[in-house]
């Protein structure tokens, strides 16, 4: 009998492991994964970026660079700009289970595509800004049916595009631009929000499925033919004689063989006459812009009022030079301004529905000083034309290079939706980035609430302030699908960062800059890094955005300025504390902004109140318990005027 009890007493401990691994699977599949990552690093030449790997710690709890998690499992590898290259072992990646996405943008990879297809349930594929060649096996994205998001860009893939993509019934995003794809494009879903195929050799005719896209997404590609490019599919076009091309079109841009000598003599003339004009008129501007912005000064709230300066004409004059031999990449893939062709200028226009401008219309535009922010200096230009434009000095935006920072722009181009600000334009230096986009008059919602207690403020009742809160609510519904597989979709979501229109229709402006930016000047300028999910721990995600939501919603609702928004702490009110000491008291109704409550009816109250406990809800400071953004737009959308 004891040698039975003996036996059992020495089973116990096999059974308490067994017990304790199928009640908590979490705690193997970590070790594992641990070491699947360990394993994926050990098969790279270039990973001193990954130096937090390290055995015996786990990837979620200790944070590892570029490892994004969910409850404690791994669910992407954003292993953006940090110089990695070797081998990437798929079949370590294949022990990560709850892998779904893959960034793996802007390093140095190279050779043939590596077996991504093994990883069936990955939603992102995001290769970017590397080396990788040759061509892609037209059946190699059969098995991933979950892929929302591919990303080929800037690589060097040869051959076909492959057919398989096509059959991506999800897919909302396919970037192949800047490679070397030859044949026709495959018939692609209708469902694709984003595309780009520039700068390849395609041939053939566009796919009528894909004719309302923009041209710019074919450019760059002689063999193609067909909507939307002004290019017939007709063999007689690949017959016309050089009597029938005697009139010069300026916009062929053969790498200047074909320019004519007088072209180069009046592109030097005209940029010596503009480089005059603007020594000349430095200045006589400076001064009497001195005496504007005093006044504008007076009234500007929050931001720190800068002197005035002029884009530096001899910064101008050094991108002009550095780029008077433009590559055939950058010739052909960028639409630049008016003088672009000749070299003169390198401002980038990413959105023609204002027209086409270039760096001698700003600097020749009658402009003054807003001010500056944390991201840079910001300037209102009013160029000839009439159109008004905001000039934002970025000079923290150094993360990518300039292939890289022009896919970005045009992305962020493309973008069309009413609570979404798109950017005009912008000029490329690697100091410092100028962002051009359209002025709104009525300025942002931070000045319209607390800097104007005039006109602008009495104007703020009640189903304003609704149509605000639902308007910034849909951008950024919009801004999470579009930029799914960012850790912040927005990131610098606060009320200086939306804009209002005429018809107080929010715009929300500043998004997605995190990519751009290494994380210290990401930490030191966005107001995501302000957040308890940052200062308490140490992370950020899609739930960051949710907090700064919340932070607006009862912004508007009190009519007081957030403690949140300031650094050093000082000034403002501490929203998120105040409400929530109002509401254990039941004294909710005494946090509403007296000019609208007083005026509003029982039901406009109770609307109030609905959105103070949504503005409340997405505030706490544990991410974990705050709804998600779906879960918050949903229950901002059911309060009706």
């Amino acid at each position: 009998m004891a040698a039975v009890r003996q036996q059992q007493l020495s089973l116990l401990p096999l059974l308490l492991l067994f017990f304790f691994l199928h009640l908590f699977p979490h705690l193997s599949l970590s070790e594992s994964e641990a070491d699947a990552l360990i394993k994926f690093k050990n098969s790279l030449t270039q990973s001193n970026a990954l130096s937090s790997w390290v055995p015996n710690s786990s990837p979620c709890k200790s944070r590892w660079v570029g490892v994004m998690c969910f409850d404690g499992t791994i669910s992407g590898l954003h292993l953006t700009s940090m110089g990695l290259a070797g081998k990437i072992d798929i079949d370590a990646l294949l022990d990560i289970r709850g892998l779904r996405t893959i960034s793996f943008m802007n390093n140095n990879f190279t050779g043939q595509m590596p077996q991504f297809n093994k990883l069936g349930a990955l939603k992102s594929l995001l290769l970017s800004g590397n080396g990788f060649t040759g061509e892609i096996p037209k059946d190699f994205f059969s098995n991933l049916n979950s892929l929302k998001k591919v990303w080929l860009n800037d690589n060097k893939f040869t051959g076909n595009i492959p057919e398989s993509l096509g059959k991506l019934t999800l897919l909302i995003e396919l970037h192949l631009e800047n490679n070397q794809f030859t044949g026709p494009i495959p018939e692609l879903k209708k469902t694709i929000k984003s595309l780009d195929v520039s700068n390849n050799k395609l041939e053939g005719q566009i796919p009528v499925s894909l004719s309302n896209y923009n041209s710019s997404t074919f450019s760059g590609n002689d063999g193609l033919c067909g909507k939307p490019l002004d290019k017939a599919c007709d063999n007689a076009l690949s017959t016309t004689t050089p009597d029938d091309n005697s009139a010069v079109d300026t916009n062929v841009d053969d790498g200047g063989k074909s320019s004519s000598t007088s072209g180069v003599v009046i592109g030097v003339v005209i940029a010596v006459v503009v480089l005059s004009m603007v020594f000349m008129f430095v200045g006589k501007r400076r001064r009497s812009r001195e005496r504007e912005f005093s006044q504008l000064s007076k009234d500007y709230v929050d931001e720190q009022v800068v002197e005035v300066h002029d884009i530096p004409s001899s910064n101008s004059n050094r991108s002009s030079r550095s780029n008077s031999q433009p590559t055939r990449k950058n010739s052909e893939s960028r639409k630049g301004s008016h003088h672009s062709k000749n070299g003169m200028t390198d401002l980038i226009i990413v959105n023609d529905e204002k027209g086409t401008f270039g760096l001698p219309d700003l600097m020749k535009a009658a402009a003054e000083v807003l001010g500056n922010g944390g991201l840079g200096s910001a300037y209102k230009a009013v160029m000839s034309n009439g159109l008004s434009v905001v000039v934002k000095r970025m000079r923290e935006m150094n993360k990518l290079a300039r292939d890289g920072f022009d896919t970005e722009m045009r992305r962020f181009g493309r973008i069309r939706h009413k609570n979404i600000l798109t950017p005009l334009a912008y000029h490329y230096r690697r100091e410092e980035k100028l962002l051009v986009s359209e002025y709104i008059p009525k300025g942002s919602l931070l000045y319209v609430l607390h800097g104007d207690r005039g006109a602008s403020h009495a104007d703020l009742k009640w189903p304003i302030r609704l149509t605000i809160i639902q308007g910034i609510a849909n951008g950024m519904s919009f801004l999470q699908a579009e930029f799914e597989s960012y850790d912040l979709p927005h990131g610098n979501l606060k009320s200086s960062n939306v804009l209002l229109d005429q018809n107080y229709e929010p715009l929300l402006s500043d998004y997605a800059f995190q990519p751009l930016m290494h994380d210290n000047n990401a930490e030191q300028t966005m107001f995501a890094y302000k957040t308890p999910d940052y200062t308490q721990y140490h992370q950020v995600s899609p739930k960051t955005d949710v907090y700064c939501l919340g932070i607006i919603i009862l912004e508007i609702l009190t009519g007081k300025f957030p403690s949140q928004y300031l650094s050093n702490g000082k000034g403002g009110i501490d929203v998120v504390e105040w409400v929530l000491s109002a509401t254990q008291e039941n004294r909710e109704r005494e946090l509403l902004d007296p000019e609208i409550a007083a005026v509003s009816t029982d039901a406009s109250v109770n609307q109030m109140l609905q959105l103070l406990e949504i503005g409340a809800a997405c505030s706490v400071s544990n991410p974990q318990h705050r709804p998600d953004m779906k879960e918050a737009i949903r229950r901002i959308g059911q309060v009706q005027a």
